[in-house]
């Protein structure tokens, strides 16, 4: 099948090349549009906060998404200088059409105000400057307007110019690390181009999704640096592969090279990619929009390399010819023809002959650098690590050390007394105010703001809300212990009526909710995930043990990337080099991509060493001789793109939000020691140690799966 395809591609070779150009202008289009689509959200579908965030919407008309928070810092004022603050605030307020003030309140000598407008987040953060220049025009020179959509109007050109850099330094070095390996030669280009066009279909794809479904503000910089990262891996692979062929046919001829090429080493792509789409596939199971946007970028990324793997590869080179891979002076490292008297056949010599002692040194070294992951502690978002010079950054900073991290991130008790009406009896105003002196019993609670008016009774008088602000901020223990004690309260024992029903809205009771989501749905989905995995090892392995092995090596891969984030962002190891935030905590979004993502670019790593060992043990090599074969044709390879995908992760750790830093950290180091440590040392000598169990596959498997058996006799 694979043979009939490749024919097929070469002989329409132009207009697949043509098609690839069409496709990458669509994506430079989609590129230069797609912020405009891009919003954020953490809210869980279903959940009380969500409940709560939609009560506050329809009937206290509040738009959370689309409301701004301005912050007036005065000296002395007197109380008829602080009512012309609001008052001038109001009249900025009035050139967006539809806004209007819903919360006025001077603390600790500022003024906090809240504007609440019609539109979604991405119309409304067009409307920041216009309101930033109102109210300077209005005479409070020096106010700071944050909120959601200033949060986003300031973040969007700062992804942007990390984006940008990124690529210029990950292409940069990839391009010199093509050229130390590939020699010099045509075939450096053509893994930038390879990815070029991926990327392009990727963004195109995303870019017409986020017409239809939420997708967020990082997806840009995970798909072009990721995608750039694993189109390299890809192509590099067949590029090696296709050099062997041709130096190994006697005359040369390229389309039998390409041929071959594609029948392994394309094959092998197209296993590793699919077990990619399915380690990233898995986080559109998690019911939660954020999640399911990145699961569905990541999932398009290794889609769109393996379309260009299985097009426009074989078309390239199909054009070049030979030209594609002849070197000029240095032929690069992986160039050597002789590979079994190379340095990584050396390696696979050394461990074959003391397989014990690298394997207990290796799981001793990965169990050390591991360690640090059981001081891993989660929060659904880093609020405060964003850039410092954004005046939306620097509004969250005032409000944060003037009364503490709990102010930017109020709890919302939202009661709903059953009648329109209720909210105006006597009965109703004395348990309201029951309540919320019974809260200010609570050391963790800072403030509690309440009235019998808006913006804290509805228009219909059916809902009343309560604001309590905490003593701490978003994600931390103590406030998420408060949103369990919050969703406790007992509303008859305050005097309410049966009938009265609470919800806890904000943004502290939306993060207890995502991350409970998470934790229910996850353990499910990694079942699923390495079930789906295994069975397609099997297959294209053919074998029951080695499968078993490579999840296992993931994991640990995994592990040290968690234990990574820890020490780089919590303990500060190496932070001040990288300049990396210092954290407590890492974001949850975070570790489940990093985990989906780095699982996937393991395993390929896996496929491309044991697929080379299935190969020369199918030629009857010992389980030694195919262990030093398959080291020394592919070790280079992965090694080399290893250090490429590295690099293309530096774009992620020079940026400046945490999210993405912790990406870049996990996938950089999991990567890095996936490539030398778990794959040069503790998968040979768990290879050897394991003998012919490494190649078992019984007969009824076999029959199964329509493959050969191999018995251990």
């Amino acid at each position: 099948m694979m043979g009939l395809w490749v024919r097929a591609v070469i002989r329409h070779r132009l207009i697949i090349i043509a098609v690839w150009i069409a496709i990458s202008a669509a994506g430079a289009f989609a590129s230069t549009n797609i912020d405009q689509r891009l919003t954020t959200s953490l809210e869980v579908p279903g959940s009380q906060s969500a409940q709560a965030d939609e009560i506050l919407t329809t009937q206290f008309d509040e738009n959370i998404q689309g409301t701004f928070t301005v912050l007036y810092k005065f000296k002395t004022s007197t109380p008829a200088e602080i009512q012309g603050y609001k008052f001038s605030i109001s009249k900025a307020a009035e050139g967006i059409t539809g806004a209007k003030v819903v919360q006025q309140r001077a603390m600790g000598g500022i003024l906090i105000a809240s504007i609440t407008t019609p539109y979604s987040l991405l119309d409304a953060a067009a409307q920041t400057e216009g309101l930033r220049a109102a109210i300077e025009e209005a005479g409070l020179p020096g106010a700071l307007v944050t909120g959601p959509p200033a949060i986003n109007h300031d973040v969007t050109p700062i992804l942007a110019n990390d984006l940008h850099r990124g690529q210029f330094v990950a292409i940069a070095v990839a391009l010199l690390l093509l050229i130390l390996m590939l020699g010099f030669s045509i075939s450096v280009i053509i893994p930038i181009i390879f990815a070029a066009a991926s990327i392009s279909l990727a963004i195109a794809l995303v870019y017409l999704l986020a017409h239809k479904m939420l997708m967020v503000l990082y997806i840009p910089n995970i798909v072009e640096l990721i995608g750039l990262g694993l189109a390299i891996d890809y192509s590099l692979l067949l590029l090696h592969r296709y050099r062997r062929e041709l130096r190994k046919n006697s005359d040369g001829n390229v389309n039998d090279a390409i041929l071959t090429t594609m029948a392994t080493a394309g094959r092998t792509v197209l296993i590793s990619g699919t077990i990619v789409c399915i380690a990233l596939a898995t986080l559109l199971l998690v019911p939660v929009p954020f999640v399911r946007s990145l699961g569905t970028a990541g999932f398009i990324v290794p889609m769109t390399s393996m379309l260009a793997a299985i097009t426009l590869a074989p078309a390239l080179l199909s054009l070049l010819g030979k030209h594609a891979v002849s070197t000029i002076g240095f032929p690069g490292i992986i160039g050597r023809k002789d590979v079994l008297s190379g340095s990584w056949a050396k390696i696979a010599r050394f461990v074959t002959t003391k397989p014990k002692s690298v394997f207990i040194g290796s799981l001793i070294t990965l169990a050390i650098m591991a360690s640090s992951i059981f001081w891993l502690a989660i929060t659904p978002s880093s609020l405060m690590a964003i850039p410092a010079n954004l005046e939306s950054s620097q509004a969250l900073s005032l409000i944060t050390n003037r009364a503490g991290p709990g102010v930017i991130t109020p709890h919302e008790l939202v009661i709903d007394l059953g009648e329109d009406g209720q909210a105006d009896l006597p009965t109703v105003n004395t348990a309201r105010m029951k309540l919320a002196k019974t809260l200010t019993r609570n050391s963790e609670i800072f403030i509690v703001a309440t009235d019998n008016k808006a913006p804290f009774i509805d228009a219909d008088g059916r809902y009343l809300r309560i604001f309590v602000v905490g003593q701490h901020g978003l994600g931390l223990p103590e406030s998420n212990d408060l949103v369990k004690t919050l969703r406790a309260i007992d509303l008859e024992a305050a005097g309410f009526t049966p009938e009265s029903t609470a919800y806890l809205g904000g943004a502290s009771a939306q993060g207890v909710d995502l991350i409970r989501v998470i934790l229910q749905t996850i353990p499910w989905i990694i079942v699923l995930a390495l079930l789906l995995t295994y069975i397609l090892l099997t297959r294209a392995l053919r074998s029951l043990i080695l499968p078993i092995k490579a999840i296992i090596l993931d994991l640990i891969s995994i592990a040290v990337a968690f234990a990574a984030l820890v020490a780089v962002f919590r303990f500060g190891f190496a932070s001040s080099i990288l300049q990396t935030y210092r954290l407590d905590q890492i974001e949850v979004w975070a570790l489940i991509f990093l985990s989906a993502v780095l699982f996937g670019l393991s395993m390929d790593y896996e496929l491309f060493l044991v697929s080379r060992m299935r190969e020369a043990r199918d030629k009857g090599a010992t389980n030694n001789e195919a262990i030093v074969e398959g080291f020394a044709h592919t070790g280079g390879v992965v090694s080399a793109a290893a250090i490429i995908f590295v690099a293309a992760m530096s774009g992620f750790v020079m940026g400046h939000f945490a999210g993405l830093q912790q990406i870049g950290i996990g996938l950089g180091v999991g990567v890095l020691i996936d490539a030398t440590i778990i794959r040069g040392l503790l998968l040979p000598s768990a290879m050897v140690l394991l003998g012919r169990w490494n190649w078992w596959i019984p007969v009824w498997t076999a029959r199964l799966l329509k493959t050969k058996a191999s018995p251990l006799d």
